[in-house]
């Protein structure tokens, strides 16, 4: 079955947007990824970088090596010839979380907002099958897709201007992985120990798009412990699959 072909948007005069969809979906996200993947195989003189998101690949490229028209047709016919490493098993990661309290401040209004119990949530969102879509914002921020629907709801009004690092939190039909302090409009469902980006660790950035994500509940105490570990540089998620 032939794909349709994404659409080329010219960002300045170095970049090229390869857009797949207007909206979030698993199926625009899955052929950015695989877009991704075959161009770091196809190695076209005059790419500098590219950035997978969501819905669409930013392909920075030399215009003194290639032009747009030509960098676009090859764009274009990669984007529609079939992904062999589509099958290859993909990395799998077992996330620990300590839900609610001093660590998941918005768990108990999230609940009421979504007229089920604390637990019911944790439950429920703890279960859940998730891929990294794309990673942004601030370094080593995972956004996550395969959110529960039952979950979905809207971003705060007021926006805080501080969370914590490694907050867990739900916005929108999206949940994700925060690991920098920094402000959000998420709702705070609970926090990890685990670094996604840590400078002087190897590797600095532990997920990449395209790993699949689980999340398993720990205590407060389990949290402490794991939290100075990885404090140390220590990989406290749980690597399941490679």
């Amino acid at each position: 079955m032939t794909t349709p072909p994404p659409r080329m948007l010219p960002s300045g005069d170095t970049a090229i947007t390869v857009e797949f969809g207007r909206d979030i979906s698993d199926e625009a996200n899955r052929r950015v990824l695989a877009l991704d993947r075959k161009l770091k195989q196809a190695s076209i003189s005059g790419i500098v970088e590219t950035v997978p998101t969501y819905r669409s690949l930013l392909v920075h490229y030399d215009p003194e090596t290639i032009g747009f028209g030509a960098l676009s047709d090859q764009l274009v016919t990669l984007a529609q010839t079939p992904d062999e490493s589509e099958t290859v098993a993909k990395r799998r990661w077992r996330i620990p979380v300590c839900y609610g309290g001093e660590h998941g401040i918005d768990l108990e209004d999230a609940a009421q907002a979504l007229n089920t119990t604390p637990d019911a949530l944790v439950a429920r969102h703890a279960a859940g099958d998730y891929r990294v879509a794309m990673i942004g914002f601030t370094p080593g921020w995972s956004y996550l897709s395969g959110l529960d629907p039952a979950l979905a709801m809207p971003r705060r009004q007021a926006p805080r201007l501080h969370t914590p690092a490694g907050t867990i939190s739900v916005g929108g039909i999206q949940t994700g992985i925060q690991c920098l302090a920094g402000p959000s409009g998420w709702h705070l469902l609970g926090r990890t120990p685990v670094r996604t980006y840590q400078l002087h660790r190897e590797p600095i950035f532990l997920l990449e798009p395209g790993d699949a994500i689980s999340f398993a509940q720990i205590d407060a105490k389990e949290f402490a412990e794991r939290d100075d570990a990885a404090s140390h540089g220590e990989v406290v998620a749980e690597l399941l699959s490679a």
